[in-house]
């Protein structure tokens, strides 16, 4: 069990969605930045889209019941496993009783704690996943809350204490951090409303003129800037929209929708940023400078495709990793001060 003392500013439990629903009104929603989540799962021996707790700028504090293997991904943070720094992006073994507390993310917006066997929730319309405007999935259908304890399911990695105290491998997963300062470009598909727009107006949306608003979260993020003119043409009838959809409303001023969002819109949409891009805007948050460029199907096509290759190699490479040294775990070394932050 993971008993949660503190909850963070926003900790849910999610996996890869509840698709198959938009019909019935429900988002696919899940975990916003997909590949931080599905490696978080990998690094731990657990099926990518086993159950995990994503966590938005100010993590938990959490005790881990019992001992088993743990991995954080996502933006960089300060965390401390009992009160020493814990490494990200590789497996960590935490001692039965340990403690885990975060503090701000550094950069990005959200992170991802994954555990061997995974949270162990009801499936609900075939997934784990918190819907919290439908109020369903995850624990209780809410953000986690303090005194809440979470069940952990059968883990696949050796549970035998490698060491006496917390522990991980000499290896990580190498991952790219989002850079401090500097606009973040997002590449889209043009849909139908983009080539209606006046020069000026898409060369403000190219030159990160615009910014996330506050009025941000899972729904979606509203972006600030030169008030865009709308489209020409006749007014347009709803349609399905998904993640990474950019809609212009009538005060000119986008909205990116997030994992969570309606299942139909009518403004005019500019563009749905490429899947490639997800990881990127999951981690955009208040005040990040956004640009876009046009990337043609065919292409966003091939580099998702590289995408899925890459962690389909990532997988068979972990599998191997922890197949070193005894053959049924890494070489371990337990913590001495001199590994770095989560990066």
């Amino acid at each position: 069990m993971i008993q949660v003392e503190a909850p963070g500013l926003l900790t849910t439990v999610q996996d890869l969605g509840r698709w198959g629903h938009q019909h019935l009104g429900l988002a696919p929603g899940g975990a916003m930045d997909r590949d931080a989540a599905r490696i978080a799962n990998l690094l731990v021996g657990n099926d990518p889209g086993a159950a995990m707790l994503e966590i938005t700028l100010a993590g938990p504090r959490l005790v881990l019941e019992s001992g088993g293997w743990i991995a954080w991904t996502g933006g960089p943070s300060t965390i401390t496993l009992n009160d020493a720094d814990l490494p990200g992006w590789r497996p960590v073994w935490a001692p039965s009783g340990s403690r885990l507390a975060w503090g701000g993310l550094h950069r990005g917006c959200r992170g991802y704690l994954a555990v061997g066997g995974g949270i162990d929730v009801p499936l609900i319309l075939g997934s784990r996943s918190t819907d919290l405007r439908a109020g369903i999935g995850g624990w209780r259908g809410r953000p986690l809350q303090a005194g809440d304890r979470l069940p952990i399911g059968a883990s696949r990695r050796p549970t035998e204490k490698p060491h006496a105290g917390a522990c991980w491998p000499r290896w990580w997963v190498r991952h790219d951090a989002p850079p401090p300062d500097q606009p973040v470009t997002l590449h889209f598909i043009p849909g139908p409303d983009w080539q209606t727009l006046p020069d000026s107006a898409r060369e403000a949306l190219a030159t990160g003129a615009f910014r996330v608003d506050r009025r941000c979260d899972r729904m979606g993020l509203r972006l600030s800037g030169p008030a865009l003119p709308a489209p020409l043409g006749p007014e347009r009838l709803s349609a399905g929209v998904t993640c990474g959809t950019l809609q212009l409303p009538p005060d000119g001023q986008p909205i990116l929708l997030g994992v969570d969002h309606q299942t139909t819109g009518g403004y005019p949409v500019l563009g749905t940023t490429a899947s490639i891009t997800r990881s990127q805007l999951a981690q955009l948050r208040a005040g990040d400078a956004i640009s876009f460029r046009p990337l043609p199907i065919a292409e966003a096509q091939a580099l998702h495709r590289d995408r899925e290759r890459q962690i389909g190699r990532l997988a068979v490479a972990l599998e191997m990793a922890w197949s070193i040294a005894d053959g049924t775990r890494p070489q371990h070394r337990p913590p001495d001060g001199a590994h770095a932050r989560s990066s």
